[in-house]
C-alpha cells in the first residue's frame, strides 16, 4: 500500500507530538475560530497569529518551510472571494470597465479580501500542523473523546483506512490496461480518445463493483472478529498535567490575539 499518498504524519520526538490529541484538536479549532472572529485589517493580530504558528512548527521540530509550502493550496480557493473588492461600500480605488459594465474597487473591499486570504492561509497552516503531528488513529479517538458524532467519525475512519486499498486497486487496473494496449515508438498506446474514454468508464465501473464487494467481505470479517461499532486503541489517551498547561497557555494566547485585534489601528 502507498501510505505516503494520503498519510502526512511526520515521525518526530517533540513536545507537540507528545501532547494529547484532544488538546491539539481543540487548540486547532479555537485557532481557526479566532482567525474568523478577528476584525478585517487586524494586521498586527494576524502577524502574531502567524508567529504563534511558526513557534508551534519550531516546537514540533518540523522544517521551517514545511507548513508554508503546503499551505499555498488554499490560496486559489480564497481568491474566490475577490468579488468583495467590488461589492463592499467604501472609498473608490479604481474602476474596471467591461463594455457597458463597470466595477468599482473600494478600500474596504480590498481590506476584507486580503483579510479573508490571510485567515484562510493561517487556518490551513495550523490544520497541516495538526495532521503532521498527530497519527490518524489518535486523531479519530480524540474526536470520539470530544463527543463528535459517532457516525461521522466512523465514516471518516473507514474512508481513510480504505482509500489506500482503492488506490492500489486503481493502479492494478491501470497496469492491466497498459499491458493490453499496443504502444508504438514515440506514440501513446491505445486507440482514439473516444476509445480511451470508454475504457476509463469501464475501469471506473469495475473499481466501484470491486470496492462494493470488498466492503461486504471486510464488514463480515470485522463482525466475525468481534467488531461492536468502535475501534480499540492501545493509547489510553489520559490527560497529563503538561497537556492541561499547554491547553491553558494556548487559550490565553488566543484571547490575547482577540484583544490585540480589537485595539485601535494606528
Amino acid at each position: 500500500m502507498h501510505f505516503s499518498t494520503f498519510d502526512r504524519y511526520v515521525t518526530q520526538e517533540s513536545l507537540i507530538h507528545r501532547l494529547d490529541p484532544r488538546v491539539k484538536v481543540v487548540v486547532t479549532l479555537l485557532f481557526i475560530i479566532s482567525n474568523v472572529l478577528l476584525p478585517d485589517g487586524a494586521w498586527l493580530a494576524f502577524l502574531l497569529a502567524w508567529g504563534l504558528m511558526v513557534g508551534v512548527n519550531w516546537l514540533a521540530r518540523l522544517p521551517p518551510t514545511y507548513t508554508l509550502k503546503r499551505s499555498f493550496i488554499a490560496i486559489p480557493f480564497a481568491l474566490a472571494a475577490v468579488t468583495v473588492v467590488f461589492t463592499l461600500p467604501g472609498q473608490p480605488l479604481f474602476t474596471l470597465s467591461l463594455g457597458s459594465w463597470e466595477a468599482v474597487a473600494t478600500d474596504a473591499g480590498l481590506v476584507r479580501f486580503v483579510s479573508i486570504v490571510v485567515r484562510s492561509w493561517l487556518s490551513v497552516q495550523m490544520a497541516i500542523l495538526l495532521v503532521a503531528t498527530t497519527q490518524f488513529p489518535d486523531l479519530m479517538h480524540a474526536l470520539r473523546h470530544l463527543r463528535f458524532p459517532y457516525l461521522l467519525v466512523a465514516v471518516i475512519s473507514f474512508t481513510y483506512r480504505y482509500l489506500f486499498v482503492l488506490v492500489d486497486e486503481a493502479m492494478r487496473l491501470m497496469r492491466a490496461r497498459e499491458a493490453r494496449s499496443a504502444r508504438l515508438a514515440g506514440k501513446r498506446g491505445g486507440g482514439s480518445i473516444f476509445w480511451q474514454a470508454q475504457i476509463a468508464g469501464n475501469m471506473a465501473g469495475q473499481l466501484f463493483l470491486r470496492s462494493y464487494e470488498r466492503s461486504e467481505r471486510v464488514y463480515n470479517a470485522m463482525l466475525a472478529r468481534g467488531y461492536q461499532g468502535h475501534f480499540q486503541t492501545l493509547n489510553p489517551h489520559q490527560m497529563q498535567p503538561g497537556d492541561w498547561v499547554a491547553g491553558t497557555v494556548a487559550l490565553t494566547v488566543l484571547l490575547l490575539l482577540q484583544v490585540v485585534g480589537r485595539m485601535p489601528q494606528p
